[in-house]
């Protein structure tokens, strides 16, 4: 069943658009420069929405101040406390994100969204496994059915209102409860679905839980929204979650590198040129596929594939563009050789000429 179409901001989410990529702030949301400071970190590196914490009133606040300067729009994450939301609206967020199972009486869910269709808002209803209504628990068990029929019996709680901008999240720290819960889902309701595999771990085992959960659903084309959760800063979560959609090759933003796994042919230090380049390009917005090679079996052939590429051996390397070789430099130039012909490629790119991947 495909998703509906609902809007955040000047985004469209579901019918189809392209994946959002989304990530949560761990500023302190009482303090309006480091919120902001980090709204614009995220953005940089390709957050297209940003979700905070709004715990309290202080940081309800805040939002007057970040709302107007921030680049994405901002989701509010609210729990328990109804009028925090209200206030969030007040103050100009594109979204809420709400867990009405913790929010209290039905009236005050009513109350937040007849006020967020007044200010054209979306609500996103997150459940989560570790915070099921005791209710559902009840008739359901722990698992999967449980955290469906929460879901559908919060969004339906809101749609009696007629509000219908209105997404929907089933988060587990389990891959396996997660995408069973968001298949189910997808097969009783046209909502559009935000996914993530919740409190996933670190950097390093975090993102590779999240890459085998969010690639499962999106490779079956669920979901319309990602945020990959880390125990680390935000900015690594954006990272991944947009690596995980260039491996799909779902949506693509910024270089994609190739790079060999080494052995014992390799006659170069590759890990740290690949870290030099990869340090040095990160400027780029073009969609470009990068390939740092070091031995004489794949990496000519591998490096003229890429739009840039180097193919290295005893202390020197080739510098592909395109498909050809433009010269052979010492290693310790190969890196600044490399990032100068990727800045002519920028600029093509922003002159308009286009520079298509392969």
């Amino acid at each position: 069943m495909a998703a509906r179409t609902v809007k955040l901001g000047p985004l469209t989410i579901g019918g189809g658009a392209p994946v959002v990529v989304q990530t949560m702030l761990n500023a302190d949301p009482r303090d309006p420069q480091a919120v902001l400071a980090q709204i614009l970190s995220t953005a940089r590196r390709g957050a297209e929405v940003v979700r905070l914490a709004v715990p309290d009133q202080r940081s309800a606040e805040v939002l007057r101040e970040v709302v107007p300067r921030s680049p994405v729009p901002l989701v509010a994450d609210i729990h328990f406390d109804h009028r925090l939301a209200l206030a969030a609206l007040k103050a100009g967020v594109a979204g809420l994100r709400l867990n009405p199972g913790n929010i209290g009486e039905p009236r005050k869910i009513r109350l937040v969204a007849e006020a967020a269709g007044r200010a054209g808002a979306a609500i996103r209803v997150g459940v989560n496994a570790g915070s099921l209504d005791k209710k559902m628990l009840a008739l359901h068990g722990r698992g999967p059915e449980a955290m469906v029929a929460s879901a559908l019996a919060e969004a339906a709680l809101i749609e009696e209102t007629g509000f219908a901008n209105l997404k929907v999240s089933l988060k587990a720290s389990s891959v396996q409860e997660t995408a069973a819960a968001v298949r189910l889902f997808a097969r009783r309701s046209d909502l559009p679905q935000h996914l993530g595999v919740t409190e996933a771990g670190d950097r390093w085992s975090g993102a590779v839980k999240s890459a085998v959960g969010l690639g499962l659903l999106l490779a079956e084309g669920l979901g319309d929204t990602i945020r990959v959760s880390l125990t680390a800063p935000p900015e690594d979560e954006v990272d991944c979650a947009w690596e995980i959609l260039k491996a799909l090759g779902l949506r693509r933003r910024g270089p994609e590198f190739v790079s060999c796994p080494t052995c014992g042919r390799c006659e170069i230090d590759l890990p740290a040129l690949l870290a030099d380049v990869k340090r040095r390009l990160a400027f780029l917005k073009s969609p470009l596929t990068v390939a740092v090679m070091g031995c004489v079996v794949n990496g000519p052939g591998e490096a003229s594939q890429a739009d840039l590429g180097v193919a290295g051996g005893r202390g020197r390397g080739r510098l592909f563009v395109k498909g050809r070789s433009v010269g052979s430099f010492p290693y310790e130039k190969l890196a600044q050789a490399l990032e100068d012909k990727a800045r002519e490629l920028e600029e093509l790119a922003g002159a308009g000429s286009g520079v298509a991947p392969r």
